[in-house]
């Protein structure tokens, strides 16, 4: 058997979904692992968003793995990180790490972050040995979507350009204000290209007050009748909390205008009131996971951060 590591090519897309699904619904125990994440779609998203950070692991040329990147300014992360069952122990995932971490490397982020099972020794044993720390959960909450009377906010895709690069420019500068090189801007504009969903952006008069990039049906990171904030942040400093209770409305008001049924988000524990804001509203955990960064720090993971974010 001779494995090789390369770059992800787009023919192989088809098949890396299929091996995504079935290696996690296989540890999961489904009875059907090829049902899950359902329509949801977490490969050709991350592929079309950057090809470059796409990896891919090859045995006699055919597809049994991938790993994908993604950069949020100084801030990375990566996954989903998958291996066909078959080659389950022989070091694939393995291989596979060693030029996705490169990526970061090459990038200069400042913290790299993952998402795994709470459960499973096994894969904190081996993002351990890349110097990752295991840290808070994160629960992946949900609630119905109802009408919302949310005003003050705006939707990215329905501006003028001049008005697009403006909001960028805000959104970089919001984020940065949560944790210093963080930006969102390509997150923001992958959304758009692919028209997996809009960025909500709620205004107290001209100043943004909070942005959130959301997936929305099927194709996208949520599946169909879901609307998932992939990241959200409010402004921080005084009146955060409220700022944040504002942005979830708008996030709502978003979801019901667009015929979602549930709005979803993850919000890692040590976000403490921004997670007790959630429950107050409704919002319920379905599953987590648990945050591993490295250097083990905080991040944007503190309890002053009104964020939500999913870095599955």
């Amino acid at each position: 058997m001779t494995i090789s590591i390369q770059p992800l090519r787009e023919a192989d897309l088809p098949e890396a979904d299929r091996v995504c699904r079935l290696a996690f619904g296989t540890h999961l125990g489904l009875p059907d692992p090829l049902s899950f994440l359902g329509d949801a779609d977490f490969v050709r998203t991350r592929w079309r968003a950057r090809p470059d950070a796409a990896i891919g692991a090859y045995s006699d040329g055919r597809l049994i793995g991938s790993s994908f990147a993604s950069q949020w300014g100084d801030f990375g992360f990566f996954g989903p990180v998958t291996v066909h069952p078959e080659y389950w122990g022989r070091g694939v995932a393995q291989r596979l790490l060693e030029p996705t971490l490169a990526l970061f490397e090459q990038w200069a982020v400042r913290q790299v972050g993952l998402f795994t099972f709470p459960d499973s020794p096994k894969h904190h044993a081996l993002y351990g040995r890349y110097g990752f720390a295991k840290q808070e959960l994160t629960p992946v909450m949900a609630k119905p979507v109802a009408a919302q009377a949310a005003g003050g906010w705006s939707a990215y895709s329905t501006l003028v350009p001049e008005a697009r690069e403006t909001s960028l420019a805000a959104c970089r500068a919001l984020a940065d204000q949560v944790s210093p090189g963080l930006d969102l801007t390509r997150e923001i504009a992958a959304v758009a290209a692919q028209g997996l969903g809009d960025t909500v952006l709620v205004h107290e008069g001209a100043k943004l007050t909070g942005f959130a990039v959301c997936h929305v049906g099927a194709g996208s990171e949520a599946g169909s009748g879901v609307a998932h904030v992939k990241f959200g942040a409010a402004r921080p400093g005084a009146d955060a909390a409220g700022r944040f209770e504002r942005l979830l409305s708008a996030c709502e008001a978003f979801a019901h205008a667009r015929g979602a049924q549930r709005l979803s988000a993850g919000v890692n524990a040590a976000r403490l009131d921004a997670g007790q804001l959630m429950a107050d509203r409704g919002f319920v955990a379905e599953f987590q996971g648990v945050a591993m960064q490295r250097p083990d720090a905080p991040g944007h993971n503190r309890p002053d951060c009104f964020v939500v974010d999913d870095w599955r």
